[in-house]
């Protein structure tokens, strides 16, 4: 996602306990997760603008993260049919050496179609996104599961919100144009 800008960049993986705290709403989780994977990156490359993400799916205030195995990936698609999933999804902008940080969190309605199990069997079959919050890669795919997406970021589903990240990495002094 980050290459469409035509800005150079590293990837470095933030060492960062994802667990969600007892009672954690999933806005509050993936705005968390964020700033923490941001900051710990951050500190390892001070002079750095970093950017930190975390996607958390919301069923009815429940956070659903990532499935890891085929069984969880049915049962998070079983029970998110025919429901509307909001997929909030934060950012984080830091940079250490200027004293740099911003975060921000897109929300995504998602109402996913009426489907049935052999539907959910194919899709996981084909797509295995054991990996991905909500078990959902619409941007392959998993786009035939969902009726319908509501947001004003086309790019915060698939995990990165574009905008906002311009708009960030802006206030931090990068040039984006």
């Amino acid at each position: 996602m980050l290459a469409r800008l035509g800005l150079p960049f590293d990837v470095a993986s933030p060492q960062v306990d994802e667990t969600p705290h007892p009672g954690e709403k999933p806005a509050d989780l993936a705005m968390r997760l964020a700033l923490a994977k941001a900051r710990e990156v951050a500190r390892r490359h001070p002079q750095a603008v970093v950017i930190g993400s975390d996607q958390v799916a919301d069923l009815n205030g429940e956070p659903l993260g990532k499935p890891g195995t085929h069984e969880r990936a049915v049962a998070q698609l079983q029970r998110m049919r025919g429901e509307t999933v909001i997929f909030q999804t934060a950012l984080a902008v830091v940079c250490q050496d200027i004293g740099f940080e911003q975060a921000d969190l897109a929300a995504v309605r998602v109402v996913f179609r009426q489907l049935d199990d052999e539907e959910i069997e194919h899709y996981l079959r084909a797509e295995q996104p054991y990996d991905c919050a909500g078990s959902a890669k619409s941007e392959g795919l998993g786009i035939a599961l969902l009726e319908r997406i509501d947001n004003d970021d086309p790019t915060a589903l698939v995990g990165l919100p574009l905008i906002r990240t311009c708009r960030m990495i802006r206030a931090a002094g990068v040039h984006v144009l």
